[in-house]
């Protein structure tokens, strides 16, 4: 028979237990990314992550929904924007309609290297930059690499920007990647990433322009054997919070978060080289045909590009700096 002594000690534990969990109560951050698991995106964040939990003891947790769980770039930007996902990483050229500012590191051949593009992002340019989010809903924390993007198809190598007259390219979706790859003389086609696949499979399209992990884990090496290596931009990646989310953190769990995503950087660099050199070795090791070109001539047909969108005397500003950078 239960006694008022076992109910009222029942109920004490459950009052313990209650306020042991509230104690202990985690807040758990989420963050979309289109790569799959294991891409150094994804393992930076995951990265920031840790150390986040480490700098607020455990109070707050990132939990990263990789391979477009939460919805293509388009769609997930949105989603931060109104709070709905709290982290979000995500390239640059979708930004380019939204914040002025971010077309600048989006401009084809702006970088000369990759260690050029890291100097001007890790200095004031960038501190620039990322304040420029702020007033669209968005804290941007830090820029994460994205190599050097160039273009492939199946049909040919390209030498020369005729070589890609009529073809059909797909882009990602930027008005500005759009005028870069109809500048050339190709039909530029915005799409999502996860179904590039299918559309030079089918030939909806003919080929894309990415760097060399994204070539090879999208598997676009499978269907589309020709990669030429234009370099035509280094514009690197973005790892942004919702203004919301982020609003409702006190100064210092704010400071963990821009602590974190800084410290994080570092180790993303290192996970992205080592991924680089690995992709390119398995697709040259798969029988992909690889071409350099003389950039001249395609830097040359990007004059209508510049003439369109370095525009205002913020963005000139922002551009002849990073050009004047050494």
């Amino acid at each position: 028979m239960v006694t008022r002594r076992t109910l009222a000690a029942a109920a004490l534990g459950l009052l313990a237990a209650f306020a042991g969990g509230a104690a202990s109560a985690q807040t758990v951050l989420k963050s979309a990314d289109v790569h799959p698991d294991g891409y150094p995106t994804v393992e930076a964040v995951k990265y920031f992550g840790s150390l986040l939990e480490k700098r607020t003891n455990g109070r707050y947790k990132v939990q990263v929904f990789h391979s477009s769980q939460l919805g293509g770039e388009k769609d997930t930007i949105e989603q931060t924007r109104f709070g709905v996902i709290e982290l979000n990483r995500i390239n640059m050229g979708p930004f380019n309609n939204l914040i002025p500012e971010t077309v600048v590191p989006s401009l084809p051949f702006i970088f000369r290297s990759v260690e050029h593009m890291r100097k001007t992002m890790d200095g004031p340019v960038g501190d620039e930059i990322l304040k420029a989010f702020e007033p669209h809903g968005l804290v941007a924390l830090a820029f994460y690499d994205s190599g050097a993007r160039s273009f492939y198809n199946s049909k040919r190598p390209i030498n020369t920007p005729a070589d890609l007259k009529g073809m059909k390219v797909r882009v990602i979706q930027s008005d500005l990647f759009l005028d870069m790859v109809n500048a050339l003389g190709a039909n530029a086609t915005p799409m999502p990433p996860g179904e590039v696949y299918s559309a030079i499979q089918t030939g909806v399209v003919d080929g894309a322009e990415n760097n060399w992990p994204s070539y090879d884990s999208f598997r676009h090496a499978e269907v589309a054997k020709f990669y030429s290596l234009t370099e035509h931009s280094m514009s690197p990646e973005v790892l942004v919070m919702s203004k919301k989310a982020f609003d409702k953190l006190s100064p210092e769990d704010q400071k963990a978060v821009r602590e974190s995503a800084k410290e994080s950087v570092a180790k993303m660099r290192e996970l992205w080289e080592a991924r680089e050199k690995e992709a390119e070795k398995k697709i040259r090791a798969g029988g992909s045909q690889i071409n350099t070109v003389d950039k001249q001539p395609f830097i040359d047909a990007m004059k209508p590009v510049y003439d369109k969108y370095v525009k205002g005397e913020k963005v000139k500003d922002l551009v002849s700096r990073i050009q004047a950078t050494n």
